[in-house]
């Protein structure tokens, strides 16, 4: 399959399909050429991506796999009509049995952010964003009654990126706080955590992978130095068994594994997928 074509076609952003569609195909040992067509509204741009799929078909030799997640009828039945490739219609197949179980009818809403400025779950997220932002890297001690998670653990052991997916992905107003030689010195958590204890969640990593990723930023620094890395992992770590705040290594679990840790570990209140 290394020669085959794999397409996206969503009549919103594409997201849906892309993510239930690459998780599909994780579970076979094969390379794929992935296309995105998002934004697939109208009769006319449901014909351009009939004429790309069949190309792609013509060009690989291989049948292309499409999965869609088009909720306009119009638009999908061309798609169905002329494609000829593999078609996966990840909403028919879901949708069509809801609404009988449900004795419901599907609104047909295109994708999770259509209307956004009505959206109260969409503006969470937003707001969420921007108080993960302004306390990245213990920019502010402000506010932090309202942060539903507060991430701390040595610098570049993770914590931005998984302070912006929480915030991205669940709506959840992150903090984080990277352990400075001022906190080894103390052996303790900075001060201004401590009552908010309940809400903290450790990081750390291998000093060898972090002495790695702090090489990349500062070559040859004190501050990158596999000594010095030993050094600040092990405090680190002491200092959260001594707080008795709940941690994990981040050495080899990507972002997404991280945020379910966190999210089973703390259960915050305020939760929104």
């Amino acid at each position: 399959m290394s020669q085959r074509s794999v397409f996206f076609v969503s009549d919103g952003t594409g997201i849906t399909a892309e993510t239930f569609g690459n998780a599909i195909l994780a579970q076979f040992e094969t390379k794929a050429h992935h296309v995105r067509l998002p934004f697939v509204d109208t009769v006319d741009k449901a014909h351009q991506v009939v004429r790309q799929v069949n190309h792609a078909w013509v060009v690989d030799g291989a049948k292309p796999i499409v999965f869609t997640t088009l909720v306009n009828m119009e638009v999908l039945r061309v798609i169905q009509e002329g494609c000829q490739g593999l078609l996966l219609d990840m909403f028919g197949m879901f949708v069509h049995p809801l609404e009988q179980e449900l004795n419901l009818k599907s609104n047909h809403r295109i994708g999770r952010f259509s209307d956004v400025s009505k959206s109260k779950e969409y503006h969470d997220r937003i707001e969420a964003i921007n108080f993960s932002l302004a306390h990245d890297d213990g920019q502010s001690n402000r506010d932090l009654e309202h942060s539903d998670v507060i991430l701390v653990g040595v610098s570049r052991s993770g914590k931005t990126p998984t302070s912006l997916y929480l915030a991205m992905q669940y709506s959840l107003k992150a903090s984080n706080y990277p352990l400075i030689p001022e906190d080894f010195a103390r052996r303790q958590l900075p001060t201004a955590l401590l009552p908010h204890k309940k809400k903290i969640f450790g990081l750390t990593i291998h000093p060898e992978r972090l002495c790695e990723i702090r090489n990349e930023r500062r070559p040859d620094s004190k501050y990158a130095s596999l000594e010095n890395c030993k050094m600040e992992v092990s405090e680190g770590e002491s200092m959260m068994r001594r707080a008795g705040i709940r941690w994990l290594s981040t050495t080899t679990k990507s972002i997404e594994e991280i945020a379910t840790t966190i999210l089973q570990e703390l259960h915050p209140d305020r939760l929104t997928y």
